[in-house]
């Protein structure tokens, strides 16, 4: 996020990147590790990421391990307003999980039914908490929610996240019209129970902030 904790610049203007090569680099270090990744379909429409491990070396030992090259890629919509020719849905050789609204299904299925396999994740809209214990049910041991803003605002507000890692960018945007890094809730973290930060560490001109959000969190080794 930016130094005023935006995520990206205003729906009107040119998508900002708000890190640089080295922590990309780390980041796809992260997905490697992990069995799924998660954004919302508000990301796809915007970002429309290939949410893919790239690197040839990390490829291959997810390979080695008996694992598909990159991992599920998952994603919550409320209507199934999404292409299904994005990214998120032609690039890689993993599952596809799409999680929707029961209302949505039908839909989901005609739009998505070749690409990706849709999952009613509850009556009037996705329950999270629901959505994690299918994937954990489906081999999913750990989850990278990789944005955006609601997606954050929902686990960290239902207290599902073991681990946050925020990446400050040494800018501002300035503009109240784009994405805050979360928005208005309840969250566990407050001045009474302050959240553990486990590390610090500069990436170039970016900073990693790591914080130990439940007893459940273990450093992922990166390499």
């Amino acid at each position: 996020m930016s130094l005023d904790g935006y995520l990206g610049s205003a729906p009107t203007r040119q998508r900002l990147l708000l890190s640089n090569d080295a922590d990309f680099d780390r980041v796809e270090a992260v997905r490697a590790g992990c069995d799924a990744i998660l954004v919302g379909a508000a990301t796809i429409r915007r970002d429309n990421p290939r949410l893919t491990v790239r690197t040839l070396a990390r490829r291959q030992q997810r390979m080695a391990r008996g694992l598909p090259a990159t991992p599920a890629k998952v994603t919550v919509t409320g209507g199934a307003d999404l292409d299904a020719g994005a990214n998120f849905f032609v690039t890689g050789d993993s599952e596809k999980l799409v999680y929707c609204s029961s209302s949505a299904v039908p839909r989901a299925r005609t739009r998505f039914g070749r690409v990706a396999t849709v999952v009613d994740g509850g009556s009037q809209r996705v329950d999270v908490r629901e959505m994690s214990e299918d994937l954990a049910e489906r081999g999913v041991r750990r989850l990278m929610v990789e944005g955006g803003g609601s997606m954050h605002t929902q686990f960290l507000t239902a207290d599902l996240a073991d681990e946050l890692q925020v990446v400050v960018a040494p800018f501002f945007v300035g503009d109240s019209r784009a994405r805050r890094f979360v928005d208005d809730g309840s969250f566990p973290w407050h001045p009474g129970r302050r959240a553990t930060l486990a590390d610090v560490r500069r990436i170039d001109d970016v900073v990693l902030l790591t914080y130990a959000l439940s007893g459940r969190f273990c450093p992922q080794d990166e390499s």
